[in-house]
């Protein structure tokens, strides 16, 4: 589905050049739950720019089902990240004067869904994240655990293949982080490809696969079931159920 070749990615200030990625090599298969794990400065969040589209890189490659996405133009690439890609933000960017229905329903306005038709979907997408008697609350009167899971509804509008979600749970209590991961698992199960960026190993365990990142390369990349804190848990959970 993703396939990064030898990008690079080097931001100007002023007269000096700042490489925020250095040569990183990646692929990401359909239905995938990758965690994107490093500390701030690692590059994590400009590789999730440049996955989603908001931003190009310096040099390299990047394939998306297949399609060359540097050769695409501005329109091109706004209509991916509408119809391909769902964002979730940890600072929720809702509309601060909209409803939670309203926040959900604008991706679907503009990808010119009807009126009548989106805002059925918006209800049934805020019922899935368990909102369904929130939909006429503004943001500010929703939990901070609550207007993640409209930002969670809304990148699911127009059925993207792809969640990418940036520090998901980074402004949120731990019982509000859990519920979060929990919905993740489950969008997973659906079929989605989710690519989480984290600092925090605990949320980035939760995947499948760990992508360690360290001054814009990768240091290691794991599949989770075979780090021995996660086979230990695993164990314990056992015994307990027996």
């Amino acid at each position: 589905m993703i396939h990064l070749t030898d990008i690079k990615k080097i931001y100007k200030m002023g007269e000096v050049n700042v490489p925020a990625l250095k040569g990183l090599t990646l692929t990401v298969k359909e239905c995938e739950y990758i965690a994107i794990l490093g500390p701030s400065g690692s590059g994590k969040s400009t590789l999730m720019h440049i996955m989603g589209c908001l931003d190009t890189p310096t040099e390299g490659h990047y394939q998306l089902e297949g399609r060359d996405v540097g050769s695409l133009n501005r329109n091109r690439l706004a209509e991916i990240r509408n119809e391909k890609i769902g964002f979730v933000f940890q600072s929720f960017n809702l509309l601060p004067y909209a409803t939670a229905l309203e926040n959900v329903e604008l991706p679907m306005i503009y990808g010119k869904m009807r009126a009548k038709e989106r805002r059925r979907r918006a209800e049934e997408l805020l019922a899935l994240v368990g909102l369904g008697d929130r939909t006429r609350h503004r943001p500010t009167e929703l939990s901070g655990g609550e207007r993640q899971r409209v930002a969670i509804a809304r990148a699911l509008a127009n059925d993207p293949t792809i969640i990418l979600a940036d520090e998901p749970t980074g402004n949120l209590d731990s019982r509000s982080g859990a519920e979060i991961i929990r919905l993740f698992n489950r969008l997973q199960e659906q079929a989605h490809t989710v690519i989480i960026v984290t600092h925090d190993v605990g949320i980035a365990e939760h995947a499948q696969r760990i992508v360690r990142l360290l001054d814009g390369v990768i240091v290691e990349d794991t599949n989770v079931n075979n780090l021995p804190q996660v086979q230990n848990l695993r164990e314990v959970q056992k015994e307990e159920k027996i």
